[in-house]
């Protein structure tokens, strides 16, 4: 029988939370798309938790047009009502209109610095903060830095970016590795240093 894979104890207890882990949550990712889409994601989930998220994954990617800023910035009354009755996702009107208003900071950002990666990126020298954590007591819930991306994104014109949601969003994208040193995902997680 073969030894069980060693996880972050916050992924151990649930599949959904396993498979997000394993497959995706540190992995340094520089697609813009992308990069919105889990800053939406992250702004969703403000005040819940990652795994109510990850059981209406599928229905957000689908009310949302999978969170393309291309599609959203033209949801209209009509389309914020649709989703206001979608029973799959997360139906709340600030955060609804929230991702549409944040669709098209987006755009002003990639006007203004090339690109959403460009941009968040440039935070951490366009390199992953690798941390060394051996206890879940250990990783902070937000940073200085976190601080700083998010005081910058609101005066862009960013909602739902404060300094947690903010520091979640670095971690799930790579900008920091807060894999816990005896995570299997730990080194994996080094691309590129």
């Amino acid at each position: 029988m073969p030894a069980e894979l060693v996880r972050c104890d916050w992924a151990r207890d649930n599949l959904l939370l396993q498979e997000y882990h394993d497959r995706e949550w540190g992995l340094p990712t520089h697609d813009d798309k992308r990069l919105f889409k889990m800053l939406c994601l992250e702004g969703q989930q403000a005040g819940l938790s990652w795994l109510l998220i990850l059981k209406k994954w599928d229905a957000l990617r689908e009310a949302y047009d999978d969170f393309d800023p291309a599609a959203l910035i033209h949801y209209d009354d009509k389309k914020v009502e649709e989703l206001l009755h979608n029973d799959g996702i997360i139906k709340n009107r600030l955060k609804i209109h929230s991702a549409i208003h944040n669709a098209k900071v987006y755009f002003e950002i990639c006007g203004k610095y090339d690109s959403l990666d460009n941009f968040l990126w440039s935070y951490v020298d366009h390199k992953t903060i690798v941390n060394a954590w051996t206890r879940m007591d250990q990783i902070p819930a937000s940073t200085p830095l976190s601080d700083t991306i998010s005081k910058d994104l609101k005066k862009l014109g960013f909602n739902f970016v404060g300094s947690t949601t903010i520091y979640a969003f670095m971690q799930s994208v790579g900008m920091v590795n807060d894999h816990l040193t005896s995570c299997a995902s730990y080194s994996r997680c080094l691309v590129d240093q």
